[in-house]
């Protein structure tokens, strides 16, 4: 899965977090290579928590590897967010308590959309820090 961001290395942070996932790690000696090589320039670059990483994007991936889930790339894209996704995540069973699971998300940074209901099924619909939408 890929999503557009106008931040990759923040948002796969904050999704990995979210997730209980793993960013994939930077190869700093590898990104140094290929711009002593010519093929890449430093403005390909950026410093994210210390570490050179490529600016263009970030990958997070679940702890067991990629036999457990595909891992989700975050891509550097020029424009904002404009319209509702066409798809998105459902963190069902990332918390036992939905309404603390809400909390904790408003609190990194995640904001209410609505709160839905169907049959005895509830939920609440947010967007993370870019509004991307996800259910909770």
């Amino acid at each position: 899965m890929t999503q557009d961001s106008s931040d990759p290395h923040a948002l796969a942070d904050w999704w990995a977090e979210t997730l209980g996932w793993e960013v994939e790690p930077t190869d700093e000696a590898f990104i140094r290579r290929m711009i002593s090589e010519g093929y890449a320039t430093d403005d390909d670059t950026k410093l994210h928590n210390g570490s050179l990483v490529w600016k263009e994007g970030a990958a997070i991936r679940h702890p067991d590897g990629l036999t457990r889930a595909p891992r989700v790339l975050f891509q550097l894209v020029p424009e904002a967010k404009t319209t509702k996704n066409r798809m998105h995540l459902d963190l069902r069973g990332v918390g036992d308590d939905p309404a603390a699971l809400v909390d904790k998300l408003v609190a990194r940074g995640a904001t209410v959309l609505h709160e839905a209901s169907q049959g005895p099924h509830r939920w609440t619909t947010l967007a993370d820090p870019e509004g991307n939408e996800f259910c909770a």
